[in-house]
């Protein structure tokens, strides 16, 4: 009777050594991927920035980032262009001729 009790004691061992070393893997897993997001949060508007668009970076028609110095003069710019008068245009007041000819439809 006692070797087979020191068989099932070894598996036993064996089974726990396996589930410790699955819940440490699993912790430092865990451990590594919170240090990634602090890591994502600084560095992650940078690399956007810098990748180009068919690597999944900003294109280029974006405005620039709020508290950039390219931000105040891009808002200031806009600012500037609302306040311009619209252009005119003689063709702009009157009716659009019809294509077709036809009248509206009621």
């Amino acid at each position: 009777m006692l070797p087979r009790m020191q068989a099932n004691f070894a598996i036993g061992a064996r089974a726990r050594a396996r589930y410790v070393t699955t819940i440490a893997a699993l912790a430092l897993a865990g451990a590594i991927l919170a240090g990634c997001s602090s890591v994502n949060e600084r560095i992650g508007p940078a690399i956007g920035d810098t990748l180009p668009q068919w690597a999944g970076g900003e294109p280029k028609d974006i405005p620039p980032r709020r508290g950039t110095p390219e931000y105040d003069a891009y808002m200031k710019e806009q600012e500037r262009k609302r306040l311009e008068p619209a252009p005119s245009n003689a063709n702009a007041s009157s009716a659009p001729a019809s294509s077709s000819g036809l009248g509206p439809v009621h």
